[in-house]
């Protein structure tokens, strides 16, 4: 037989028996005792757990034949493995669907109100309001699942912050009208890492999504001034405590990453990993910005004045630029550089470019 009907043939092994004793076992529903909701639900609960284990075969089989494939074990010895991966899904479902069903007995036998533990085999019961029709079985966690053999995809949170501004055609980034020290940005996102090839994870693609705010903290009590679609530094007729301009971006980063990583290798499952291990990651980024403002703080006939003017500054809709990373574990020295002008069809353009420190955290 080849794989898939060997495959085929295990799950209808597995899914006769657990039909068989879910007949055996199954109490009358229609019977409708104080705790009938809760039955009903610890019913559907059977259904899921059959239909887990399943899922759990098909993919201890998989993993079966994959080693296989990698010649790490004999036809015979995946036989065998195959055959006693389905006996013991069948006898996990045997043993579940029976501590489901004294739950169904207890409930079935006492009045309303009746309250079982509960932790239900890896799923929790939360009640929602004071009717019993409102009862529910949430489950949280995956027990018995397998390893996957091969996980070449991987998936962390993206945090970076640090120092921003803006190179302008002309001039020097010391001669800049935006504070050093005041000006910064900050990234938050999700990532996926996936390797390239079967055999080596020295080069892989990290892409994801990510949420950018760049700030410049306006120098010489200057403010922004938009007159008839040009954007120029104007000063603020009173003395400000703050000016501040910031863009918001939805962006959409891509990045080549490589580097050196150690391989662990276990009997049903290896991975890759590059803890404590050199990463470099170059790339770039597109995407939208979706927000822009400039938050102005000064005082007014005695009065502390918040002025916070949202859009209206021909920022550029479509985001762009180069970034890349330099990493050692999960701590990365980050530089990002717009290509789109900061404001579209100005004299002078202005790029945004950061420098800081990028975490990603899996």
């Amino acid at each position: 037989m080849n794989t898939i009907t060997r495959t085929a043939v295990y799950l209808i092994i597995l899914f006769t028996v657990a039909t068989t004793y879910a007949q055996d076992t199954k109490i009358d529903s229609t019977e409708r005792s104080p705790n009938y909701y809760k039955i009903e639900a610890l019913e559907e609960l059977k259904l899921k757990i059959e239909k887990e284990e399943r899922e759990f075969l098909k993919e201890e089989i998989e993993s079966i034949n994959q080693r296989l494939d990698n010649k790490q074990i004999t036809a015979a010895e995946a036989e065998e493995l195959k055959k006693e991966a389905a006996k013991k899904r069948a006898a996990n479902i045997e043993n579940r669907l029976a501590i489901i069903d004294n739950k169904i007995a207890l409930l079935g036998r006492n009045g309303a109100g009746y309250e079982t533990d509960n932790e239900v085999d890896g799923y929790f019961s939360i009640k929602f309001g004071d009717d019993e029709d409102e009862w529910t079985a949430v489950r949280f966690g995956r027990k018995n699942r397998p390893r996957k053999y091969d996980r070449r995809t991987t998936s962390d949170i993206v945090f970076a912050f640090g120092f921003n501004n803006a190179l302008i055609d002309g001039q020097d980034l010391g001669d800049s009208p935006y504070k050093i020290a005041g000006s910064g940005f900050m990234e938050l996102g999700y990532a996926w890492k996936t390797r390239i090839f079967d055999n080596t994870n020295f080069w892989r693609i990290k892409y994801g999504f990510s949420f950018q705010w760049n700030k410049l903290d306006i120098k010489d009590n200057q403010f922004l001034v938009n007159e008839n679609d040009l954007i120029t530094l104007q000063e603020f007729p009173v003395e400000l405590n703050k000016a501040k301009f910031r863009t918001t971006n939805l962006v959409f980063p891509v990045h080549l990453e490589f580097g050196p990583s150690r391989k662990i290798e276990r009997e049903n499952y290896f991975r890759y990993s590059t803890h404590n291990r050199l990463k470099v990651g170059l790339g770039g980024y597109a995407g939208l910005n979706i927000g822009s403002m400039q938050k102005l703080k000064y005082k007014e006939d005695g009065n502390r004045i918040k002025d916070k003017q949202r859009g209206g500054f021909e920022v550029n809709e479509f985001v762009y630029g180069l970034s890349g990373y330099l990493a050692w574990g999960d701590i990365a020295l980050y530089v990002k550089y717009d290509l789109n002008p900061l404001f579209k069809n100005q004299p002078v353009d202005q790029n945004n470019i950061s420098l800081g420190i990028r975490f990603d955290m899996d």
